[in-house]
This record gives C-alpha cells, structure tokens and sequence, in this order.
C-alpha cells in the first residue's frame, strides 16, 4: 500500500516512512493513496476470529511492505498479551445502548489499544535498522501515559512527552511522571495542550532539528494508530446480535482520531450507519459538523481534560477527503485556519459529513448529571470522557443499535466522579502505587527554542 501526504498527493511512501515520520515534512498527514473494501463475504469470516487474529487481518494490507504477516502475528500477539481482557475490549449493556470499555491496557484507557502496537513496532523497526529514535509527544492526558508504557526500557529509543502543566489530572500525570526508566522524560508546558501539540508540529517542520534527533511521532495523527483503532470497531459489530438494526457509534473526542479509527472501518465495508462526535465546551468539532463553522476558540478547562482541545488535528485528513483529495484545496484551508482561525465548510461538504457524522456537545454540569443518573440508575460508574459519549443518545435520535466508546476508567479522574455521585473511584490495586511514588517533570515554559535545546541536551 501507498501513501501520500493530505499536503501534496505527488510523493509516495511506504508504511515505514509513515510510521516512523508521523508527519510529513510538508506538515502534512499521511493517508493511503487507495483502499481496499471488504465484501459480505469476508465480514462472515472475520465474525468468528478472536480480537489478536481480527486484528492481523485488519491491519496486516496496510503495512505489508514493513514486515511479514507471521512477523506481525507475533507482535499483535505480545502487544495484547498484556490487557486485563482475553480479548481487549468488552461489551457491555447500559441502559438502551451498549457500552464498548477500550479500558483495559495497562495504563486504563483506549490509547494502549494503539500504543502498545505501535511499542512493539518501534522495537522491531531499530533491531532491524540498527539506529537511534527520539520520541515527541504532545498529550492532553491519556497519549502520554499509553505511549510511555509501551516505549519505557526500550533500546535505542527515548521518548519525550509534553503535557500542559496543571491541566491533566493528578492521576494522568503520576500515570507518565513515575515512571523511573531512563529513556523517559516528562515535560510540563506552561500553557495548554494545543500549545504543546503546536510545539511538536513545529519541531517535526524543523527539518534540520527532526533529522538531528531522529525525531519520531505516536500523537494520534499517526496513521498507525488510526489502523490499530479501526480494529475495535469491527470486533464490536461482530458481538452485536441483531444487525438488522442500525449500527451506530457514540464516540467522545477532542482530536477527531478515534472517529476518524472509525470512519475508516466504514470506509474499508464495515456497515456502520452515523458516528456522534461527542464533544465537551471545547466544542469546535460539534460547531464544524453542525453548522460548518470551524472556528477556533480558546480552551476551556474542563473535568474531561483529554478533550480540551481547538485544534483537532485528524480534521485535516476528512477535510482531503471532502475536497476531493485535493492537496492545493487542503493547503489552503490548513493556512486559513492557521492564520486567521476560521474555516467555514460549504454546503456541498456539509452534506457529505453529514451522510456519516452527526455531533453534540455536553456543559460541565450535564456530565456531572449523566455520571449521576448511570450510576444511580444501572450501578455503572463512566468517567467524564465516556460520559459524554454516553450522553449524547438523549441529544441525538439515533435509533437501532447504539454503542458508546467508552475511552477511559473512572479511576483516572477521581474529583469528577466524587463530584458527581461522591464515591472515591479507586485505582486497581496494580497502580495503586503510583500515588506514593516520586514524580520525575520539568516545568517549561511555552518556548520552542528552550524544548529544543531541552531534548538535545539529553539525546
């Protein structure tokens, strides 16, 4: 399979490039030049296979060129070895709707489902090459942890994760910063996740410091990870008894990369009918696919931090998909939003999204009342992320089968569920100890000459 940059459709690359650049040099996100599309035929064979096989089946046309298929079983197989589900994820009935629990990775949320893959990658990639990657992340809570799990101890690779200081939970924080290994560094930004993520663009559009470091990228623009997502989808539907009924997905997101995972499993045949993007205030998403206005805002802070997101990075690749696959029109969109912080989305491509997207968006106390009314009515605790993707059923008539993402363990955002039903959700006994450990970050403040000069000084 081919690829190309959503920013000039004329260069070609092979998954290696993808996987290890993140993103293009052109700032650019990496898609496939075409895709294949499974039949009827093909989703009866898939019904019966367990969720590591599914996922060889699903991933493996994608990245052929990077390593062979008995190659990949092995990694798939180590990387889901370590879940507290035989299978990864679990469906679970809440109510009228289902409940998909993407939870049980060693760091609690969705993100090990893709990280722990993309660990295993790295690993494979540098014994064959024999050469030195440095690791940047920008995260708004849960990425940073996943991908330090999945990378910590590792030879020849140091990961360096940004996270706006004070803006992620207390839990999420200790999840990445008591981590003793020595190829991990933490680094608190004095500012918001979109200033981080901004960073890590920058630093990847420096061709000269990315080469320097050897610079490498698991944010959720790399199409890995949205290959690694698009597998869940496709193992849920098969657990769905009755699929005369609509399938629907309710999915909480700040990014537009888990729904992208999705858009991607109907793209390739899945049969899925809408998507709810579910958003919290910062809502930018929901106004886009609403009323078409992609205006930017400022961040609020919220009890869903790893929501608390403008700029939602993965739009730019439904936006090459809108535009007809244009990379002049892709150009031109990303330098408006960049410069002026509009972009405002024509009919015609209205009508577009709107054939697989719907939205809504949730203030802070309707997730407090939703965690409540779950809690009291079905004995089930959601954390505020999965909240919303709950939630937004009762906003959004979507009859059939309706199933909410559910993205991370309560346990991760203590004061927001005793907030809301006054209970302290626990951490599982083989975490517990990080609430004890020594924390390891430096504070710096928004300046991407001092992160620079931070890396390289420890590269």
């Amino acid at each position: 399979m081919n690829y190309v940059s959503t920013r000039n459709s004329s260069k070609s690359f092979k998954f290696k490039d993808v996987f290890i650049k993140g993103l293009a040099d052109d700032g650019g996100l990496f898609i496939p030049k075409s895709l294949h599309k499974y039949n009827q035929s093909d989703l009866i064979e898939f019904e019966k296979l367990e969720y590591s096989e599914l996922a060889k089946k699903i991933i493996y046309p994608f990245i052929g060129d990077f390593m062979s298929e008995p190659d990949l079983g092995k990694i798939i197989d180590k990387s889901y070895s370590v879940f507290r589900k035989k299978n990864v994820v679990d469906l679970v009935k809440i109510g009228d709707r289902s409940v998909l629990e993407l939870f049980h990775g060693p760091t609690l949320a969705f993100k090990d489902i893709a990280m722990q893959l993309l660990g295993n990658f790295y690993d494979y990639h540098l014994k064959n090459e024999n050469e030195k990657i440095n690791i940047v992340v920008a995260t708004s809570g849960d990425t940073g942890a996943a991908a330090i799990d999945a990378i910590k101890g590792k030879k020849n690779v140091n990961i360096f994760i940004l996270h706006p200081n004070n803006r992620i939970s207390p839990v999420q924080r200790r999840l990445m910063t008591t981590v003793g290994e020595k190829n991990v560094f933490n680094i608190a930004i004095e500012g918001n996740f979109d200033d981080c993520q901004n960073l890590v663009k920058a630093m990847f559009a420096d061709q000269s410091f990315s080469n320097e470091i050897k610079m490498s990228g698991v944010n959720s623009i790399n199409w890995a990870r949205i290959i690694a997502q698009s597998v869940y989808y496709f193992y849920c539907y098969f657990l769905i008894k009755d699929k005369s009924e609509p399938i629907n997905f309710s999915v909480p997101t700040g990014n537009f990369g888990d729904v992208y995972a999705g858009y991607l499993a109907k793209r390739i045949g899945l049969p899925v009918n809408k998507f709810i993007v579910a958003t919290n205030q910062n809502d930018i998403l929901h106004r886009a696919i609403s009323n078409g206005n992609y205006y930017v805002e400022n961040v609020l802070e919220t009890i869903s931090p790893s929501m608390d997101i403008q700029i939602a990075s993965n739009f730019e690749r439904l936006i090459y998909d809108l535009n007809d696959q244009n990379d002049k029109k892709t150009i031109d969109v990303m330098k408006r939003i960049k410069q002026i912080g509009k972009y405002e989305i024509n009919k015609e491509n209205l009508d577009k999204i709107h054939v697989d997207f719907v939205s809504s968006r949730m203030d802070e106390n309707e997730v407090l009342n939703t965690i409540k009314t779950v809690y009291k009515k079905f004995d089930k605790v959601l954390d505020p992320h999965s909240a919303i993707g709950y939630g937004a059923f009762d906003k959004v008539n979507l009859k059939g089968n309706n199933i909410v993402l559910a993205t991370a363990h309560p346990c991760k955002f203590p004061s927001a569920i005793e907030k809301a039903i006054s209970i302290k959700a626990e951490l599982p006994d083989k975490l517990a100890f990080i609430l004890n450990e020594k924390e390891n970050y430096d504070i710096i403040d928004n300046d991407l000459n001092k992160i620079k000069k931070h890396i390289k000084e420890r590269v």
